[in-house]
């Protein structure tokens, strides 16, 4: 049964590992996080530091037969995901509870199908419509709740006779189409341009005001992430190093991968001769040491960085820190 209580979404201690021929690599280590209904989370880090693998491992979209869930949890509305079959999955809750917007549309969509087609595929997969007239009603109005205009004839369209930024606002439609809990949008507005983005912003804040959805966003764009997010994860090789609310992640980051992610931002007035570059490369997973694993990039290294991985400190702020440098901030705090 579901607990009316519970988060929409509620991730503990996920471990997803990758069995290859030179070993075995965990993408995603240990990751825990909530989203609560009405929510966005918004998750960012380099490229490579785990952010889609978590969110695919969250719909257990993992690649076979080497991806496996080693350990731990997902839960949608106090349901654990991890101990449902494939076929429950499939059945009752990918695109139906917990949906997703890929990162490029032009790879979800088939350009051999119409964009009614498509859109309308998951209503009648999960049986929400029973005949082509209402599947067709339903596409329309999901197409008119991502500000697609004339909606009915863009139904018998193709994908190559939509625009980028409409691709993308066909695919959001797919991911609403049946109301789900929770939905996960991979890097939304990385193809777009600036303008468009801003749109994009705007439309998902006003999709969930209009559905309750969480959304958990996943981005390397800090700029996207301060202007949407209520809440931030910040990730590096497969751990989640620094998570709380957006504002105090910005305003004041514990965490030095944090601050560099926050430094690499250019500033509109500020007279630099070079651009912040974060020097160095993300450990390899196959061979990850001791300590923290940022600790080779780290500008404020300590001796102890490399002899533990440091645990969660809570900060007076609200958000949580895995680094050794706030451990005295958390012990005043206690």
């Amino acid at each position: 049964m579901t607990d009316a209580d519970a988060p929409a979404l509620a991730v503990e201690d996920l471990v997803m590992e990758l069995h290859l021929r030179r070993g075995v690599l965990r993408p995603v280590d240990g990751v825990s996080f909530e989203v609560g209904a009405g929510e966005t989370l918004g998750i960012v880090g380099e490229s490579g530091s785990g952010k889609s693998m978590t969110c695919l491992s969250i719909l257990r979209l993992l690649p076979k037969p080497a991806g496996r869930i080693a350990r731990g949890s997902v839960r949608v509305g106090g349901v654990d995901l991890t101990q449902l079959s494939e076929r429950e999955l499939a059945r009752d809750w990918r695109g139906r509870r917990l949906s997703m917007v890929t990162q490029d549309p032009m790879t979800s969509l088939n350009p051999v199908f119409t964009i009614g087609d498509q859109v309308g595929s998951p209503l009648r997969h999960h049986r929400i419509t029973r005949t082509l007239r209402e599947t067709r009603a339903r596409a329309a109005a999901a197409l008119g709740r991502v500000r697609i205009p004339s909606p009915e004839r863009r139904l018998d369209e193709y994908p190559h006779q939509f625009s980028g930024g409409m691709r993308q606002r066909a695919v959001s439609a797919m991911a609403i189409a049946c109301e789900p809990q929770v939905m996960i949008a991979d890097e939304p507005t990385s193809n777009l341009d600036v303008t468009i983005q801003v749109k994009m912003i705007e439309l998902y804040r006003e999709i969930q005001k209009e559905t309750g959805v969480a959304i958990v966003l996943i981005t390397h764009d800090m700029g996207v992430a301060a202007s949407i997010c209520d809440r931030v994860a910040v990730m590096y090789a497969g751990r989640i190093v620094e998570q709380g609310p957006s504002r105090a992640i910005f305003r004041r980051p514990a965490h030095p991968y944090t601050q560099a992610l926050l430094d690499s931002i250019p500033r509109l007035g500020a007279r630099r001769k070079r651009l912040f570059a974060l020097g160095g490369q993300p450990p390899d997973l196959l061979d990850l040491p001791r300590g923290c694993r940022f600790a080779a990039r780290c500008p404020k290294r300590m001796a102890r960085c490399d002899e533990a991985y440091p645990p969660e400190f809570k900060l007076p702020d609200g958000h949580v820190s895995a680094c050794w440098l706030s451990e005295s901030e958390a012990v005043h705090a206690a």
